[in-house]
């Protein structure tokens, strides 16, 4: 089993251009162990803000801090299970979703810290586990996913760089690092 995948960066035509600034921020590197160091950098980031934190905003209409954390979960198990089409070979197309919508109707605020921290690591190890398994074959399958081609291995690096983007935003626009 081959697992060049996991070194090389997506081409530009295994993915929609929309992807390209998340695959951009990705470090090169082996994508698998990357995304275990990117969560343990993240683990101690949000453990280390207080409960009392969570809610915050950093502007009116943006999401809370809790909000920013479910939605990372929710657009990694999106991401994963388009991931895992592809590399099973599902031919059927798969819709969109509306991340606003999912934030609006996640009831996030009402759930601790600590609980929306657990869920998305759990997400995450199962994730790499997935991840871990395909070989270059599996990895450069395709599906259609909200109108456009991807391929498993380009949805890997984007929630990799999904992750270091919202981690970016958290830094900068909520914890004023």
């Amino acid at each position: 089993m081959t697992h060049d995948w996991r070194t090389t960066r997506p081409g530009t035509d295994e993915h929609h251009a929309y992807y390209a600034g998340y695959i951009a921020q990705v470090p090169d590197g082996d994508i698998i162990p990357m995304l275990g160091r990117q969560l343990e950098e993240s683990l101690r980031a949000w453990r280390a803000i207080p409960e009392s934190r969570g809610g915050y905003r950093y502007a009116e209409g943006k999401w809370s801090i809790k909000e920013v954390i479910s939605h990372l979960s929710d657009a990694e198990r999106v991401f994963s299970y388009r991931a895992l089409r592809a590399a099973r070979n599902d031919q059927s197309a798969v819709p969109g979703f509306d991340e606003n919508a999912f934030a609006k109707h996640s009831e996030a605020d009402r759930r601790t810290m600590a609980d929306l921290i657990s869920e998305f690591e759990h997400l995450r190890r199962s994730n790499i586990a997935l991840f871990a398994s395909f070989d270059d074959e599996a990895a450069r399958r395709r599906v259609t996913a909200n109108g456009s081609p991807i391929t498993a291995r380009a949805l890997v690096w984007v929630i990799a760089g999904h992750e270091l983007h919202h981690g970016r935003v958290l830094k900068e626009r909520y914890l004023g690092a």
